[in-house]
C-alpha cells in the first residue's frame, strides 16, 4: 500500500481546520479594526496605560506616569540581555541617548524573575545604570500587553504611542523627533 505525499496530507489537515486555508490566503476582509486614538492600548495612536515597575537599581517604584510627567517622552527597550539586545542599546547609548535630552530611556528586564536577578543580569551584561533606568518587569505583564518581546516602544509625554515594533534606526528617530 502506497502512503499519501506530504503535501496531500497537510493539505487535508489544513482543510479540516476551521478555516486553516483562509489564513494561509489573507484578503481584505481580514485587516485589522483600525486603532481608536485616544483609547488606551499598545498600537501607535494609542494612548500608554500606566504602569509601576521596580528600578534594580535602587529597588524604588517607577511609574510610567511619574517618569513622563517629567520628560518629554519615553523609551521602553524590551531586553534579555542577549547579544541583540545588547547591540540596540548600545546603539541608543550612543546616538539616541545623547541626541534627545529629555527623553528617558528604560531597559525593561522581562525574562528575570525578581528584582535582585534582574539587577544581577544587568550586571553581569555590563550595564550602567545610568544610561538606562532598569526596570524589572516581573511576570512579563508589560512586555506582554505591548507584545514586544526584544522591541521598542516610544510614548510621548502626552502618553500617545509613537512606536511599537522592532528596533530601526529610522523608524526611532522619526519617533523621537515626533515628540513634543
Amino acid at each position: 500500500m502506497r502512503s499519501a505525499s506530504p503535501l496531500l496530507l497537510a493539505a487535508a489537515l489544513a482543510a479540516g481546520c476551521g478555516g486553516t486555508l483562509d489564513d494561509l490566503f489573507p484578503s481584505s476582509a481580514d485587516r485589522r479594526p483600525p486603532v481608536q486614538a485616544g483609547a488606551e492600548g499598545p498600537a501607535v495612536g494609542q494612548l500608554a496605560p500606566d504602569f509601576t515597575l521596580t528600578d534594580v537599581a535602587t529597588g524604588a517604584p517607577v511609574s510610567l506616569h511619574a517618569a513622563l510627567s517629567a520628560a518629554r517622552g519615553a523609551v521602553l527597550y524590551f531586553t534579555m540581555w542577549c547579544p541583540i539586545c545588547d547591540a540596540h542599546m548600545t546603539h541608543m547609548q550612543w546616538n539616541a541617548i545623547p541626541a534627545y535630552p529629555g527623553v528617558r530611556f528604560f531597559a525593561l528586564d522581562y525574562v528575570s524573575g525578581s528584582a535582585a536577578q534582574a539587577r544581577a543580569a544587568q550586571q553581569a551584561a555590563g550595564w550602567d545604570p545610568t544610561d538606562f533606568t532598569v526596570l524589572a518587569d516581573v511576570g512579563a505583564q508589560v512586555e506582554r500587553f505591548y507584545s514586544a518581546p526584544m522591541q521598542i516602544v516610544v510614548v510621548g509625554g502626552d502618553r500617545v504611542v509613537r512606536l511599537n515594533g522592532e528596533y530601526d534606526w529610522p523608524a526611532v528617530q522619526a519617533a523621537l523627533g515626533s515628540l513634543p
